[in-house]
């Protein structure tokens, strides 16, 4: 069998909405400046508001095809990927797709000026589409492919990127809505960060103190900085927020400054999570030999892809260190879950509105949640098919 064609499908659909689909955005690195802190819009977005009722989705599709009729998808995540995608599309054709270790390899051997960001990323799109193409050339769910089951549903926690964090009427209500769809903890996000003063760290505070008397002592609460804060607000603000016992508080300073996580994890007793932005085994493990973190979040579809995540996963586990994927409710993040050991991974992340764009044009509706559980697809490949009812517009994206 050998790749044939690689392919970047950009879809366009509408799906319904009951009123603003993002309610509000997270602090940002640049809310530094006044400027950003008050006009930035969120980042990361998969479409488009058209009105109070219709929002736009928009997601693309790598595919890589054979001489033999199989196929393999995965998400090509931001705009930018698609370029680096392209550049690595002669390398692999009349290649066989199923040699992923091989592929992964002269792809990063390649790329010696791609190790991080986008690069990194398009390898990873890369990487995942020939994981899923494995799997259903052999008729396998791809977590049979990797170790088998560790379990078969996982524990999610709702993560709840774009819903209101300002109004505590709605932070109340949406936190009740989470807890009762059977969700043991949720992922919430500051709105607050160093330049907007002691009224913004009150805020913050507030926010805290509302989530854990809305949710009480039984719901984990997981307060995410995203990249945003530096040592000393840190150390201010959880002195504020620990009596609410938060589980983790992450990403607490931009991602290459390793010392000041390392800094903030001796002085506060709340636990550090963070290196989402981070990429490959050797990028974990400047954290890990740090003792930065106290979980590591590597994300599948930027570190690396499937195959070196496995690899940053059990690396981690030699220093006993918890992993979560970021936004591991995607497909590969689902299969590389359930191949964990739950001690090391505890929790599968549910970005309850990223999730629904993610899956939008997926047929099966993506991955069945029961009470706050997540099952895998058992579908061969990573289970994710493409439904063309829901696809209103399709191009291909050349270069």
């Amino acid at each position: 069998m050998k790749i044939t064609n690689i392919r970047l499908r950009h879809l366009t659909g509408h799906m319904e909405v009951d009123g603003p689909f993002f309610e509000d955005r997270l602090l940002q690195p640049t809310d530094i400046y006044e400027e950003f802190r008050e006009n930035r819009s969120q980042i990361g977005n998969r479409g488009t508001q058209v009105d109070d009722k219709v929002f736009k989705v928009e997601q693309t599709f790598v595919q890589i095809d054979t001489d033999e009729g199989v196929s393999g998808i995965s998400s090509a995540g931001f705009s930018g990927t698609n370029w680096h995608v392209w550049q690595l599309k002669d390398l692999l054709i009349g290649r066989d797709p199923l040699a992923t270790e091989f592929l992964w390899d002269i792809m990063h051997r390649t790329s010696v000026h791609g190790r991080q960001g986008e690069p990194m990323m398009a390898i990873s799109a890369l990487d995942i589409a020939l994981w899923d193409l494995k799997g259903k050339w052999l008729g396998q769910p791809v977590y049979m492919l990797i170790g088998g089951p560790c379990r078969k549903s996982m524990p999610a926690y709702a993560s709840m990127l774009g819903h209101n964090v300002t109004d505590m009427g709605l932070v109340r209500e949406r936190a009740t809505m989470a807890k009762e769809r059977g969700f043991t903890a949720q992922k919430w996000f500051f709105r607050h960060g160093p330049m907007s003063g002691h009224e913004g760290l009150m805020k913050n505070v507030e926010m805290v103190k509302t989530l854990r008397e809305t949710v009480g002592p039984e719901i984990d609460i997981m307060l995410d900085c995203w990249q945003s804060m530096d040592v000393n607000y840190v150390v201010k603000l959880a002195s504020y927020i620990e009596e609410y016992q938060p589980r983790w508080i992450e990403e607490v300073a931009m991602p290459d400054r390793i010392d000041s996580y390392r800094k903030i994890r001796e002085k506060i007793n709340i636990p550090v999570s963070g290196a989402e932005h981070e990429y490959t085994r050797w990028g974990f493990k400047r954290f890990l030999d740090a003792e930065a973190l106290d979980i590591i979040q590597p994300d599948l579809n930027w570190a690396g892809g499937l195959s070196e995540t496995l690899k940053i996963s059990a690396m981690a586990t030699a220093y006993d260190i918890i992993t979560i994927a970021h936004q591991g409710v995607t497909p590969v993040g689902m299969a590389w879950s359930a191949s964990q050991s739950p001690i090391h991974t505890p929790y599968v992340e549910m970005l309850l509105k990223h999730a629904a764009l993610a899956y939008h044009f997926d047929k099966n509706n993506g991955p069945i949640l029961n009470n706050g559980n997540l099952t895998v697809s058992d579908e061969p490949g990573f289970g994710y098919v493409i439904d063309q009812d829901k696809v209103e517009e399709e191009r291909e994206i050349t270069f």
